[in-house]
């Protein structure tokens, strides 16, 4: 098997979540272990608004050219690239391993039962946790 690499999703525009989804879904597809922190505004493509119409992922910072989150995936999604769904979905089947940062969802003020995304496999741990799943490869922070 291939290197492991694990990335560090902070940020909360939709943008750099998407490509961090992106980078995640192809580096599992090509054969190496995978994981991901999601940790501060990130937070948000995963919480469960139990809306099928308006995921988490809605509430993300706009995108780096300005646009609204649904405006910028229908874009994406209109030139041939795999829209949000799609990449958490993938990310799910090649068994990406997703932590959910604790402190992260203690800064955003959220409550500790937040309902979070049943579709997506995560544990909730910190950075001590996020480090030793990546103790023996890459990581990059996004």
């Amino acid at each position: 098997m291939s290197e492991q690499i694990s990335f560090v999703v902070f940020s909360g525009g939709f943008d750099r979540v998407h490509y961090a989804l992106s980078m995640a879904a192809a580096a599992a597809a090509t054969g190496r272990a995978v994981s991901v922190l999601v940790a501060g505004r990130a937070l948000l493509a995963l919480i469960d608004r139990a809306d099928p119409h308006r995921p988490g992922w809605h509430d993300l910072d706009a995108a780096d050219d300005g646009t609204a989150p649904a405006m910028r995936e229908a874009f994406l999604v209109g030139h041939g690239v795999a829209g949000f769904e799609e990449l958490l979905a993938a990310c799910a089947a090649l068994n990406v391993a997703v932590i959910v940062c604790e402190m992260g969802l203690r800064t955003l003020n959220l409550p500790p039962d937040v309902k979070l995304r049943a579709d997506i496999p995560y544990r909730v741990g910190g950075i001590v946790t996020f480090l030793s799943a990546a103790e023996e490869g890459r990581i990059v922070f996004i």
